[in-house]
């Protein structure tokens, strides 16, 4: 292809086909030879140029175009011939490449339909297309290339490949569409289709596989346009509800006072086909977020367009007066405060006289939407779903009539502290049953008591309580028996308990102490184990307070158990008395006395009486032994030892 023929644009190829067209007579098309190849197609571009008939006003491509479609659809069908049984249909189709028709051929389009010329001319466009690119900076050109080059995949009609005069009316159509094409240019897009293949001469053409679907976009997330910041105690914005039906019985409602609101809706609707969509709106989760303040409910409702429709539905607030006798009837009955604290509605407390509910008409709905209905589905979804916030909450409705929640109950509290108060001052005390001070305190003469019983001599013998298996111990409750008698019977004679007086823990050594045998034996050991226990001490610490109670009673624990500092006088003369005795000098330290080989000591009680305490030697472990004695040395001796021991 010489250098010429590179520089000319489709849209001058599809003008000089047109002109070589119109020049040509018109003759019918001879049946192509079975075993001939398809000539050479001519170059386009080396036609002679024909000029345009000159108009009125200037020349529009797109008039030369169409006028050359319509010379070709009204030309007279030429009769078909049918193509030779051993040659295939295809076998005159030219490669894509080249151009559609021969020199030699005859130049008429006579029984060649506007389709198949159109297409014709286009692949011719798109072969010429492909062999010379358009240079930079020509925008219209390498876009008429792309879209001519979609059409490239399909294959021939197989009724008109055979036939010459097709091929040449198929090559002029398709220089019009692209001459068309470079005419009415449209706005850039993305074509991803590759180019075809050039298409054998002898096989068929196949068709162009289907472009892949584009991936469908992600769902952006609705944006909530509340701003539930600016919240307060007469406004409150309360989030949206998720899709999905509601209403068990049939209604949208749960609650009669959400379906009251409902019935006032519905009963002042003037379609109910655009209810009906409402409540798919409201159920389909298109309501945003729902901003209540006194006297308005303001939402934001998705519907056909993208950016939702603006919808407000207001309400008449109450004055003054109905709101004085509406806090006057809540405060009159407990229960109907308590009622509004578990988020209920009493309809005792809706029919006092003042028109907390609406009615039909008293909605006066307002929205964005072009639609004029009364009301449109926006507001009727809106209500629908403010229906849902009265089940939920029925201070929502007190809101729209004026009052916060807070507002309402500080005036509720206040109102009935009042009448509380009001009602305790005008109630008369009533007469409280008794004994005047006057008369219980006036001076009378009791009646002499009787003369006492004497008192036994000794205390009675319990009764015996048999043992029984898994049960308390006996002897146990024949010694408490026991104890109590002789407690009371000293009471009687003498008027006084000395046991009455002792701690917790001197009177569980008392008890211990009163059991016979001496130690912690196997019958002993139980009694120990329960008083340690209850005192809060071992077993070892009662048994050795049990021998210095046997010893000398209270004092005798008090000395086991109590270090003091005696005066100077008996306790510094005791010393030199034992020395006296034969006696090695004791190691003084407080009110205590040791044997220098640490076996023996002696211990001054403030009764003053000696008490000796025995241990091993070397262990520190005193115990009381014998008997306590004005004097050291006879102190000693009860011990039972002979000198030299000591």
């Amino acid at each position: 292809m010489t250098e010429e023929e590179r520089d000319v644009s489709p849209a001058e190829a599809v003008r000089r086909a047109l002109r070589a067209a119109r020049e040509r007579p018109e003759e019918p098309a001879p049946a192509p030879a079975p075993t001939q190849s398809p000539a050479p197609s001519p170059d386009l571009s080396q036609e002679a140029p024909r000029a345009v008939p000159e108009s009125d006003g200037p020349f529009r491509p797109g008039d030369a175009a169409r006028a050359a479609l319509r010379r070709t659809a009204q030309a007279p069908p030429a009769p078909e011939e049918a193509p030779a049984a051993d040659v295939p249909a295809t076998a005159d189709v030219p490669p894509t490449g080249e151009a559609p028709a021969a020199a030699d051929e005859p130049r008429g389009a006579a029984g060649v339909r506007p389709g198949d010329a159109a297409r014709q001319a286009l692949r011719a466009a798109r072969a010429q297309a492909r062999q010379a690119p358009p240079e930079a900076g020509e925008p219209g050109e390498a876009r008429s290339a792309r879209r001519t080059s979609r059409a490239g995949a399909r294959p021939l009609a197989t009724g008109t490949a055979g036939r010459p005069g097709a091929r040449v009316a198929d090559a002029r159509a398709k220089d019009v569409r692209t001459f068309l094409a470079d005419a009415f240019r449209m706005p850039p897009e993305t074509d991803t289709t590759e180019p075809a293949e050039p298409t054998d001469p002898v096989a068929p053409a196949e068709p162009a596989a289907p472009e892949p679907a584009a991936p469908e976009p992600a769902p952006v997330p609705v944006r909530s346009m509340a701003a539930p910041t600016r919240d307060g105690d007469h406004r409150h914005t309360y989030p949206a509800f998720p899709p999905g039906p509601v209403g068990s019985g049939g209604g949208f409602a749960e609650t009669w006072w959400g379906n009251a609101w409902v019935t006032a809706l519905e009963e002042g609707a003037l379609d109910a086909k655009r209810l009906a969509r409402g409540r798919g709106y409201a159920e389909q989760g298109h309501v945003d977020a729902i901003t209540v303040t006194p006297g308005l409910v303001l939402a934001y409702v998705r519907g056909s367009r993208a950016r939702p429709y603006r919808v407000q539905v207001r309400l008449r607030t109450l004055g003054e007066e109905d709101w004085e006798r509406f806090l006057d009837a809540a405060a009159e009955r407990p229960g109907h405060i308590a009622a509004l604290l578990d988020k209920e509605m009493p309809e005792s407390l809706a029919d006092c006289g003042v028109p907390l509910l609406p009615g039909p008409g008293d909605l006066a709905p307002q929205c964005s939407c072009p639609d004029h209905g009364h009301p449109c589905k926006h507001v009727a979804a809106l209500c629908y779903q403010t229906a849902r916030l009265l089940d939920a909450d029925p201070f929502v409705l007190l809101l729209l009539r004026g009052r916060g929640e807070r507002e309402l109950l500080d005036a509720l509290s206040r109102r009935s502290a009042a009448r509380a108060a009001r009602a305790a001052q005008e109630q008369e005390p009533e007469p409280v049953p008794g004994v005047r001070a006057t008369d219980a305190l006036a001076a009378r003469r009791l009646p002499t008591l009787p003369a006492p019983l004497p008192a036994p001599l000794h205390p009675e013998q319990p009764p015996a309580y048999p043992s029984v298996p898994n049960g308390p111990d006996s002897f146990a409750l024949d010694q408490l028996a026991s104890d109590a008698a002789v407690r009371a019977h000293a009471l009687l004679t003498t008027g006084h308990d000395e046991i009455g007086e002792l701690t917790l823990w001197q009177d569980a050594v008392r008890l211990a102490a009163a059991r016979p045998g001496s130690g912690l034996t196997a019958t002993s050991r139980a009694l120990y184990t329960s008083l340690a226990s209850a005192v809060g001490r071992t077993p070892a610490e009662l048994a050795r307070a049990v021998a210095a109670w046997r010893q000398g009673g209270p004092d005798g624990l008090a000395v086991l158990e109590d270090v003091w500092d005696p005066p100077a006088g008996r306790f510094d003369r005791a010393r030199p008395l034992l020395r006296a005795a034969d006696l090695p000098a004791f190691r003084p330290w407080r009110n205590h006395l040791t044997h220098p080989r640490g076996h023996v000591q002696l211990r001054f009680g403030r009764d003053g009486l000696w008490y000796p305490y025995e241990s091993e030697p070397g262990h520190d472990d005193w115990w009381p032994r014998g008997t306590p004695d004005t004097d050291p040395v006879g102190a000693l001796t009860g011990l039972g030892g002979s000198a030299d021991d000591l």
